[in-house]
């Protein structure tokens, strides 16, 4: 069994998995984290973590797994908290920071560091109709390529 270089830490953010490829969403409060994770659960995604997960280096990569205290958990606006099946493990990929200030194209996705890595990083418009097909197109043509081992 695989055990991390470094200790897990926890990190306010939602993540889903798509593949073996995570997407960790930030943003301030109310600005659609839950529901871009939603959406992208609809489409085939896997929810990791909602509001909280913890992060964890390997191997030059950083990997993403479900906080305990919110394991499986993710706010339904209206609704209240729903229990979602969890991804128990997947290698983070790309952030996608969700905030008004959004630029219209990138050429390259900027690098931010998480831990002692640097992670691809989109500033994504929240209130996009297309939210969700743009954050799949980042990891797409943005996002860290699949890893060869988990």
């Amino acid at each position: 069994m695989n055990h991390p270089t470094k200790p897990h830490w926890a990190r306010q953010a939602t993540c889903v998995s798509i593949g073996a490829r995570a997407i960790l969403i930030e943003g301030a409060p109310g600005v659609g984290k839950s529901s871009l994770a939603l959406g992208l659960i609809d489409r085939g995604a896997v929810l990791v973590g909602d509001d909280g997960v913890m992060l964890g280096e390997e191997h030059g990569a950083l990997y993403v797994m479900p906080h305990p205290n919110t394991r499986g958990l993710i706010e339904v606006r209206g609704v209240g908290l729903v229990t979602m099946p969890v991804a128990e493990r997947a290698r983070v990929a790309l952030m996608i920071r969700l905030e008004a200030s959004a630029p219209r194209h990138i050429e390259v996705a900027p690098r931010i560091p998480v831990g002692s890595l640097a992670i691809p990083c989109i500033t994504l418009w929240p209130e996009s109709s297309a939210l969700v097909l743009r954050a799949e197109l980042a990891l797409k043509y943005h996002g860290l390529w699949e890893p060869t081992e988990i």
